[in-house]
């Protein structure tokens, strides 16, 4: 009995070691896993700034989705909308992205995944994508153009025959006025998303394909008054569908036509830059730059026109807090702590800075290629 309790006691007690050391193997083994583990998920917040900025975008995302379900539920019921609907969006919009912006500088493992919209991943969450459509979806629904608008059946031909007609007019080859067509087409998206005869719901002064104001759209008629002449020269079939154009605006807000708005944007500030075409693809080879620095002769037209007249156009800076204001008011510069705090910026930068223009300057020239092989 002695010499079996004896085994019994041995077995017990090599059991208990064997149980031990298995468990202080694989205790050893993954241990190192564990303070991985647990320094990953202490290197996403571990300080109060960060826990700060966490808290920053929770809250404006929170915000955004509030005013997308208001906006929606006062279209739904019919409500009377407040004044200028959309200003109150685009400022939630603004700031959820600046938010996660700051996110992903305090904590860059929050950069997730690409998004639809070509966003950059450090300024916006892919998985917010459905409050970026409902966005637009009632952007569409405040700026639909109103019952008296003249639309066109060929919207996107119109803008491209414009635009090469004027160019060429403004003394260019047929290389040159081409890509002048396809930079109009660009503005057009830039505008108007490619929608034509839309409202504002941002502002009270702006309307129609090329979003232009009373006084730019008065500017533009007169400066095409002075040109049409020199364009029935070689195309009378231009001049002849503008003549039809023009009987059938009459008394109405010429914005309202997409035709006459896009030929009076075009004139109003476009045109005068289109001679320079040839030194600004010299300066800029990449087409996306060249439709994004027409784009700046809507927003800053004064810095941009200096800025080509300078021979170091990608090198020019501005500093005046005035056009910094007007860049932000266009979302270039404005998304989180970091842009907001730029004081001065090159030409080379602020194209950079640019980036939510990219996906609508890709679909222009998509669009534009196919309305060559057709024509070809």
């Amino acid at each position: 009995m002695d010499i079996e309790l004896t085994i019994k006691t041995h077995a017990v007690a090599l059991s208990l070691f064997l149980a031990s050391f298995i468990f202080a193997y694989f205790v050893s083994a993954n241990f190192s896993d564990l303070n991985i583990s647990a320094a990953n998920g202490q290197s996403l917040i571990n300080s109060p700034a960060q826990s700060a900025a966490l808290d920053a975008y929770n809250g404006s995302l929170r915000r955004f989705k509030r005013i997308l379900e208001l906006r929606r539920a006062q279209i739904g019921s019919n409500q009377q909308l407040p004044r200028l609907p959309g200003q109150a969006l685009y400022l939630a919009r603004v700031d959820m992205m600046s938010a996660y912006k700051d996110l992903t500088d305090a904590i860059p493992a929050k950069i997730g995944r690409i998004n639809k919209f070509g966003i950059p991943q450090a300024y916006f969450d892919a998985d917010n994508e459905p409050l970026l459509d409902e966005y637009k979806k009632l952007f569409a629904i405040m700026e639909a153009p109103p019952a008296n608008a003249q639309s066109s059946d060929t919207p996107f031909e119109d803008v491209v025959y414009l635009g090469t007609g004027i160019g060429r007019a403004k003394g260019l080859n047929a290389t040159y006025a081409d890509i002048a067509g396809s930079i109009s087409l660009a503005i057009f998206f830039a505008e108007t998303d490619g929608n034509q005869n839309i409202g504002n719901a941002r502002s009270d002064n702006y309307k129609g394909s090329f979003q232009t104001g009373p006084s730019e759209d008065e500017s533009g008629q007169k400066k095409w008054t002075a040109i049409k002449g020199s364009i029935a020269v070689f195309d009378r079939t231009l001049i002849a569908r503008d003549a039809r154009e023009e009987a059938r605006v009459g008394n109405l807000d010429h914005r309202l036509n997409h035709w006459t708005a896009v030929r009076d944007g075009l004139m109003n500030a476009d045109a005068d830059i289109f001679p320079k075409i040839p030194e600004i693809t010299q300066a800029l080879p990449d087409p996306i730059d060249q439709m994004k620095l027409f784009e700046l002769i809507q927003i800053i037209p004064g810095p941009t026109r200096a800025a080509l007249s300078s021979r170091r156009l990608a090198g020019y800076y501005v500093s005046d807090p005035k056009i910094m204001k007007y860049l932000h008011n266009n979302s270039i510069f404005v998304f989180g702590h970091t842009d907001e705090a730029k004081t001065s910026a090159s030409f080379r930068e602020i194209l950079d800075a640019m980036w939510l223009f990219n996906e609508k300057f890709q679909r222009a020239i998509s669009i534009y290629s196919k309305i060559r092989e057709h024509k070809n």
